[in-house]
């Protein structure tokens, strides 16, 4: 079991509340603070359907979404309903203005609107960096399954799936994390039995996961069974020439014990996970080197909060975060993942957290241009020394984002603002399926970068009436969230989205759109014409094979250009 690190608590001062405007239809928020603009909203469940919209229900009861950009600029989220309850999906072709509800990628029948499937459980997204042959770039989801891990493929930009629910090859298999290269390179990551964390890697877009590396190298034995593993990333230009992606560059993070001798103390819940590694192989996945990122001398520290996150930027330099249980802290690597700075091993990380977020936890990031950055977590003004299970039922919650635009030159320049309005009151449990507190914000949550614009979307877990459509009923859950005492409740809890409208970006000269949301005339521009015309012949090759050409997108495609 473990022991949390304790702090003093602190005196809180008034906090300013960032503005909040409500549409006059009563389908979307816009949350304005500190020189950045956010409109948010649920996302719906029903087939095709398309929010926000008036007169549509957009609700949904999906939980603990990821959210990952192509490089035509559209955005793909997904979100869970739990094991055999199957993946929501969904995509947005408008810079995150309107999302329409995609086919799932793993359900296999929806009898009595119960859904059936193998998967459910844990979910993440990638997309891939080099067009297939139809010319869209291929759509990846992994899902949590109770036997193994479910990877499903989209060829045509999320219509349909094929689904492979044996990815792993270590059994015992828990929490994966999935990442894209090239036009056919897939890879997963997850805990197996003995809580080491394998890699298996698929050079066939998913149909077949044949690569095995284990990311805890021989060095670092002792953590085996004693670390929490984070997300997977791909250094995508790294060794572009080899079009197979054989030899690309591919980053683990973890948080761990510091040494073999506290396994001990572990068990007696006296020392964390105080050690961040960061598992590094420069041939694809096959062999990792694990680089010690920070290693915290009060060995009560847990980094296990949840997740450790990495990302990289365009540049190659990478970029690690991670969570005491009351701060999200910061550290960069500009040679792929050997040395981290500030200081190396010893060297004290950035905090990036600060009030109004008094308690921040679940860091992720995207990096986009070099030294360019976005990072999300929840957090909220109130700080007190236990932990977050047992915050008080006035502790309000947002996702924050911040940002920053020169994160290796000026690495404390982290700007810091409020994305949504208040997500959940109280406690919030992150000990996953062991959890007896309220687990309604769940394990993480995501954003991402539209990389013709710069501008970010976020998909995350929310559990408050204010954002239910109230005057439209969903036929397929009626009496969900029906009063406001069923806020803090599984009653309300969904997937919603924040939107950047106004404020930097990360991709370009950093400049990203002003109010217009979602990047101006460059929203859906020439790269939503690249993906129509890609759809063309993808349609005429489904026609020569008999098959229905996909129609599905095409409510979406005349929102974008309606909104445009």
């Amino acid at each position: 079991m473990r022991r949390w690190f304790l702090l003093a608590a602190v005196a809180l001062t008034a906090v300013a509340v960032p503005a909040l405007v409500l549409a006059a239809d009563g389908t979307t928020q816009t949350v304005s603070d500190g020189g950045y603009s956010f409109v948010n909203f649920q996302l719906g469940d029903l087939p095709s359907e398309e929010c926000p919209d008036p007169n549509s229900p957009c609700n949904n009861q999906a939980s603990e979404p990821q959210i990952r950009a192509d490089n035509f600029g559209n955005f793909f989220a997904s979100s869970e309903n739990g094991l055999s309850g199957g993946t929501e999906a969904w995509k947005s072709v408008d810079g995150g203005r309107h999302y329409v509800h995609l086919p799932s990628p793993n359900i296999l029948s929806n009898a009595a609107n119960r859904n059936v499937s193998p998967a459910g459980g844990d979910t993440d997204l990638a997309t891939a960096t080099v067009k297939n042959s139809f010319g869209i770039y291929n759509v990846y989801v992994a899902s949590l399954e109770l036997a193994n891990i479910d990877v499903s493929t989209s060829l045509d930009g999320g219509h349909t799936w094929k689904l492979n629910p044996t990815s792993a090859s270590s059994p015992g298999d828990d929490r994966e994390w999935i990442a894209a290269d090239g036009r056919n390179k897939v890879c997963i990551s997850y805990h197996d039995g003995p809580q080491n964390i394998p890699v298996n890697c698929s050079y066939d877009a998913g149909t077949t996961f044949t690569q095995l590396g284990l990311a805890i190298d021989a060095g670092h034995a002792y953590a085996i069974g004693d670390n929490l593993i984070g997300n997977l990333a791909i250094d995508q230009n790294s060794n572009t020439t080899d079009t197979s992606r054989n030899g690309d560059i591919v980053y683990q993070i973890f948080s761990a014990i510091g040494s073999a001798p506290e396994a001990a103390c572990v068990n007696l819940g006296t020392c964390g996970n105080h050690q961040v590694l960061m598992g590094v192989s420069t041939d694809g996945g096959r062999n990792f080197v694990d680089h010690t990122v920070y290693l915290n001398p009060d060995i009560t520290v847990n980094y296990g909060h949840q997740f450790p996150n990495v990302s990289v930027d365009q540049a190659g330099n990478v970029y690690a975060f991670f969570s005491d249980d009351h701060y999200v802290y910061y550290k960069y690597s500009t040679d792929h993942g050997v040395t981290w700075q500030p200081g190396g091993p010893n060297g004290a990380p950035i905090r990036i957290s600060r009030a109004p977020a008094n308690t921040a936890i679940m860091p992720w990031s995207v990096a986009g241009a070099p030294g360019k950055v976005d990072l999300v977590y929840y957090g909220s003004p109130y700080y007190g020394p236990e932990h977050p299970d047992n915050y008080p039922a006035s502790a309000a919650w947002y996702a924050f984002f911040d940002q920053n635009l020169n994160a290796i030159s000026n690495p404390g320049a982290w700007s810091q603002v409020r994305a949504t309005p208040i997500i959940h009151y109280g406690g919030v449990c992150e000990s996953g399926v062991a959890c007896s507190g309220n687990r309604d914000l769940y394990d993480d949550f995501g954003v991402a970068a539209r990389p013709t614009t710069g501008l970010a979307s976020i998909v995350y877990s929310d559990d408050q009436r204010d954002q239910y459509n109230q005057r439209v009923t969903n036929p397929s859950h009626p009496t969900r969230c029906a009063t406001d005492a069923q806020n803090n409740t599984r009653s309300c809890d969904h997937t919603s989205i924040a939107t950047q409208t106004a404020g930097p970006g990360i991709f370009g000269n950093g400049t990203g759109g002003g109010g217009g949301g979602g990047g101006g005339g460059d929203c859906g521009g020439e790269d939503k014409h690249a993906e129509s015309d890609a759809l063309v012949a993808l349609n005429a090759l489904r026609t020569a094979n008999g098959a229905a050409p996909l129609t599905a997108d095409s409510k979406a495609t005349d929102a974008a250009k309606k909104h445009d």
